[in-house]
């Protein structure tokens, strides 16, 4: 079984976290989000990975190269991003047998993806409360009869979780017209193997489409769940480690700190003296938390700084952030409703009563800064000295 794993977008709704970096790219504990999608697909007993590119391209290449766990890798680039059909179309020519189709910017359980590949026809299905805005499956007698974009009225709560296993034939139908929304899409390709094959639907007890940034946070309180206590790097005797904390080998734990799993914190990075970091944080290669800083269920990408006298919480930093002393996160409304942040230029709920600030690569703040519930900042933005921060920048 060959994996075709989509990795191409850029992810503008995640902005500004991907002004620079593709979206699957973007860190999910100790790997890129991609990167977990890869290793289900090699767990699962693929013998090939294609990667369909396209923004930032070489980004993804230079983490994967030629060969991956021992499994090879072939890219094929998508240079218009014209939809999922489009995508594994352009990597057709790298295709011989029966082939899965993989979202790189989603979390699957693994086990899952081995089934999958087991019952190949197949198509992942997870239960949903509202399947109004997915593709739904139909089933009768336990195959996959139907698929419908969308609808109004659903005919059952089974919805695509964009997971395929399609056979060889299904090259032929790649080509398939664009849809409402001006996209090829692979749910047109999967209805022609409908009418040819009986498809399996594969059920996932747990799956996530990682698209907005809250939903990267969820990701890490995910992945980061499953980790087991190690400690590798230093930790100074006058530090507190509590629950599953990883500390990489040269990464660096000060005096008085205190960290409550689960916890990563990567090598390179430093925290502390007298740091508290708790809740599913994610500190990332090179990074630093200063004296007195408070992170908590945060992601700190490489080389983000967090000086002295701050508190980051519920929060998406990108790399090379620099928070100046005193900069404090507000993560919570006074009215206590769910935070809202700007996507695609329109206010939407996180549905989460707990959300921070979003910072794109290489943003800074001003020494005794503070950011509202919600607010983003863009890729190199900074703030004033002492600046109350209630507008996106």
């Amino acid at each position: 079984m060959q994996a075709v794993v989509l990795a191409a977008g850029e992810g503008t709704r995640i902005r500004p976290l991907s002004a620079e970096l593709p979206k699957p790219m973007l860190p999910v504990a100790e790997r890129p989000l991609a990167a977990h999608t890869v290793d289900a697909a090699v767990d699962a007993g693929a013998d090939e990975i294609v990667l369909v590119i396209g923004y930032e391209g070489e980004t993804v290449r230079d983490y994967f190269g030629d060969e991956y766990r021992g499994v090879p890798v072939s890219y094929a680039v998508q240079t218009e991003q014209a939809g999922t059909a489009h995508a594994v179309a352009t990597a057709r020519e790298h295709i011989d047998g029966p082939f899965a189709v993989l979202n790189g910017d989603n979390l699957y359980d693994p086990a899952a993806i081995d089934r999958l590949f087991a019952n190949c026809p197949a198509v992942g299905a997870v239960e949903v409360a509202d399947p109004r805005n997915y593709g739904v499956l139909s089933t009768d007698d336990g195959v996959v009869d139907d698929i419908t974009e969308k609808p109004s009225e659903p005919a059952t709560n089974l919805a695509n979780a964009g997971a395929y296993a399609f056979p060889e034939r299904a090259c032929e139908w790649l080509e398939v017209p664009e849809s409402e929304r001006g996209e090829h899409e692979i749910t047109d390709v999967l209805a022609t193997v409908l009418d040819q094959f009986a498809v399996t639907p594969i059920g996932l007890d747990r799956w996530l489409d990682v698209g907005r940034p809250w939903e990267l946070l969820e990701a890490n309180e995910w992945k980061l769940a499953e980790l087991d206590r190690r400690i590798d790097g230093r930790v100074s005797d006058d530090a507190h480690l509590e629950g599953d904390v990883v500390v990489e080998d040269g990464a660096t734990v000060k005096p008085g700190t205190v960290i409550e799993g689960p916890v990563l914190i990567r090598s390179g990075a430093t925290v502390g003296p007298n740091a508290y970091v708790r809740g599913a944080t994610l500190i990332g290669e090179d990074a630093s938390v200063g004296n007195g800083v408070e992170i908590a269920n945060s992601v700190l990408s490489r080389a983000a700084s967090v000086s002295h006298l701050s508190y980051v919480g519920d929060s998406v930093l990108g790399r090379r952030v620099n928070f100046g002393a005193g900069t404090t996160v507000a993560n919570r409304r006074h009215d206590e409703a769910l935070v809202e942040t700007t996507v695609k230029g329109e206010r939407v709920s996180t549905g989460r009563r707990e959300f921070g600030v979003v910072a794109g690569d290489g943003a800074k703040t001003g020494i005794n800064s503070s950011l509202t519930p919600g607010l983003k900042l863009a890729a190199g933005a900074t703030t004033r000295p002492g600046e109350v921060v209630e507008r996106d920048r």
